[in-house]
């Protein structure tokens, strides 16, 4: 998967695999889009370990990216994110559905993520694109005042799933 183009008709961004030399310009919209950012290592090893990883880049531009674990027949959506002032313009669900077009790449059968219950535009995107909640994981994420739990969201990977995606 080299491009984004049936999704980004109305966009001229393309998805192309996160290199380390992307991981400067990718810090300085983790560190504005988290208050509790990853750091460049986690990133760096997730690279290292060939975690499929991309960026969605327009005009040589990094937008935003994401991050995937996939074993055992089951992805896990480990980070996406795009930079603040590019949010709202559907590149987040953009990104999310190749996300979960590489996972089913890689015969998993289903995708799971956590998103913070502080963040509703998130959670509401997730479930706009089929993922259901399954749980919480108590104290998951760092928080100012202590700890904030994580909602648990699963997609099951159909076979017809992404026939049946409606248009963006």
């Amino acid at each position: 998967m080299s491009a984004l183009s049936a999704d980004a008709a109305q966009s001229r961004a393309t998805l192309r695999p996160m290199r380390e030399d992307d991981l400067d310009r990718v810090m300085r919209i983790e560190v504005r889009a988290y208050p509790f950012p990853w750091t460049a290592g986690i990133f760096r090893d997730c690279l290292r370990a060939a975690y499929p990883a991309w960026v969605l880049v327009e005009d040589e531009r990094i937008l935003g990216y994401g991050v995937l674990s996939v074993a055992a027949g089951e992805a896990h959506v480990l980070n996406v994110c795009i930079a603040p002032e590019d949010q709202g313009r559907g590149h987040g669900r953009r990104l999310l559905r190749a996300l979960v077009r590489a996972a089913r790449g890689q015969a998993a059968q289903r995708v799971f993520l956590e998103v913070r219950p502080s963040n509703p535009n998130a959670i509401a995107l997730y479930h706009d694109e089929g993922f259901n909640e399954i749980g919480r994981r108590p104290r998951y994420y760092p928080a100012h005042e202590g700890r904030e739990d994580a909602i648990v969201m699963a997609k099951e990977l159909l076979p017809d799933t992404l026939d049946r995606m409606p248009p963006l």
